[in-house]
């Protein structure tokens, strides 16, 4: 299973914007971004990307941003990715939401709604390690795409560990989106329907996305 193991900050640093990807440090004033905003690199600070007098940025390049900005918020590779482009294309309905709907059904993403993870790269740990269940099934695979009706379910086992003993506090303070029907004290969740436009990231842009892949 492929993943990303480089500096994350780095990636909110070359998007220009905090993609929150180290959950609760994100909030603080050691978050990298809040000390480095230019993009990384030699020419970091005098860069096309806008920050001092760099020139106008080309349609292809803002597709390919919105492209990665997408992958690196949800820590999904390029192969992965563009499948699920293709997977999208086949389903009703507009393309770009039907992408972000696949993205947010994720398993990984779905324990990080819940609250019961602060970030998407921590669920995905805390998935790899078998500590939930979906259900009644144990499963170790971040990317399994979740459907209506589907129970998320920390086992029982791992609901001893301190980590667990302690999330129902931590997830309480969380918000909880609609589409998820979540119970703190059983440390369990309901995939209730797939998620409307508006309860997705405002700062991603599938359109640009699917014109990228459709050059």
């Amino acid at each position: 299973m492929a993943k990303y193991i480089g500096p994350v900050c780095k990636l909110c640093r070359r998007e220009g914007e905090k993609l929150f990807l180290k959950g609760e440090r994100c909030f603080t004033p050691k978050c990298a971004f809040e000390r480095r905003s230019f993009a990384p690199g030699q020419h970091g600070r005098s860069g096309s990307r806008g920050r001092s007098g760099g020139g106008r940025e080309s349609d292809y390049g803002r597709q390919l941003r919105a492209k990665q900005r997408a992958r690196r918020v949800y820590g999904v590779l390029e192969r992965q990715f563009r499948r699920y482009y293709e997977v999208s294309l086949k389903r009703r309905g507009l393309t770009g939401l039907n992408l972000l709907q696949i993205l947010e059904s994720r398993l990984d993403n779905v324990v990080y709604r819940l609250g019961y993870a602060s970030s998407r790269a921590e669920a995905r740990l805390l998935v790899t390690h078998g500590h939930f269940m979906v259900n009644g099934r144990r499963t170790d695979v971040p990317s399994m795409l979740l459907k209506d009706g589907d129970i998320v379910t920390v086992r029982d086992g791992s609901a001893q560990l301190a980590y667990f003993k302690d999330l129902a506090a931590l997830a309480e303070a969380r918000n909880n989106p609609a589409w998820l029907d979540r119970d703190i004290k059983k440390l369990s969740g309901t995939m209730q329907r797939l998620p409307e436009r508006a309860e997705i990231d405002g700062n991603l842009n599938e359109q640009l996305i699917v014109e990228y892949y459709s050059r």
